[in-house]
């Protein structure tokens, strides 16, 4: 219920400019967000280094509405593609399609993320393409597809809730997919998507050990204690090396689990960053109800 009420919040207009107003708020969102600019992000990323744990970049903003705010969104990657070579920072970048004009033409999104993918080549990057709501799932597979067969450094997130998920790896396997596994973080419809938090843990299990076993190098996005421990006793069962797979978490979220693993592990933190941090929090907060007292108790602070 609580889960619903925040997703179903993350949609509303309304909300969103209210608690973007609120200084409060975004104070507290700054635990999960890096900052408004792509610096804050940069150095977040390489205070992480410090810690043996990688970065991968993500620029809030989804759903843009205008070819004028998918190209700013393009100029924005491109810039802090341009920041990692002169910084010396080694992190990749994850985009969102709709915010690269996907809802407006997907050629356009092509063409954005052809020239993110072909700027991260220069300069040794990779480029994750996230996973929005269903209705996105196989025009995001299409520009994934395409994407790779013209790049060698691009990847996708899939989402272990969606029934059709499975099926879905066994066709981009063999094309030289690589993943990063997700439980899915938006309100699906049961036609569409798995419910109980039981299926959801059963598929991203199953999916997991396909994956670790496939021969190509995956990420393993997840929070779960019990799927960490899942996936770290399959590893040794396997005699699978640190090199064979990553895990990835989000920024803020589980530090000391994100330490511990980057003690035996190859560990990956997503760091967002930018102004438009409203649906992105809300969703945070649907995924793990800690996060939402700690939001609440700050607002009182």
């Amino acid at each position: 219920m609580l889960r619903s009420a925040l997703l179903y919040l993350s949609e509303r207009k309304e909300i969103q400019k209210w608690i973007m107003a609120n200084p409060l708020s975004r104070k507290s969102a700054l635990r999960f967000v890096a900052g408004e600019h792509c610096g804050d992000a940069v150095e977040a990323a390489r205070t992480l280094a410090a810690s043996n744990i990688s970065a991968t970049i993500d620029f809030l903003g989804e759903n843009v509405s205008r070819e004028s705010e998918a190209r700013a969104t393009l100029e924005e990657y491109l810039g802090l593609l341009d920041r990692f070579d002169s910084s010396g920072v080694a992190a990749h970048v994850s985009i969102k399609l709709t915010a690269l004009g996907l809802d407006i033409s997907q050629k356009l999104c092509e063409d954005a993320v052809d020239r993110i993918c072909s700027r991260a080549a220069e300069i040794g990057s990779f480029v994750r393409i996230d996973m929005e709501g269903s209705r996105y799932t196989q025009a995001t597979i299409d520009v994934f597809k395409g994407a790779l067969s013209r790049h060698g450094n691009v990847g996708m997130a899939i989402q272990a809730y969606l029934h059709r998920t499975a099926e879905d790896v066994e066709t981009l396997l063999p094309l030289g997919g690589r993943f990063r596994l997700c439980k899915g973080a938006y309100k699906e419809p049961a036609s569409v998507a798995f419910q109980a938090k039981s299926e959801v843990d059963a598929s991203y299990v199953r999916l997991m050990k396909r994956l670790m076993t496939s021969g190509s190098y995956h990420a393993l996005a997840t929070h779960d204690p019990a799927i960490l421990d899942e996936a770290r006793s399959f590893a040794r069962a396997q005699a699978l090396p640190r090199t064979a797979f990553e895990f990835q978490m989000l920024y803020g979220i589980r530090r000391d689990i994100q330490a511990e693993l980057a003690r035996d592990w190859a560990m990956r933190v997503y760091i967002p960053y930018g102004t438009n941090w409203y649906p992105y929090l809300m969703r945070r907060l649907a995924e793990r109800p800690a996060n939402l007292w700690f939001v609440v108790s700050n607002l009182f602070r």
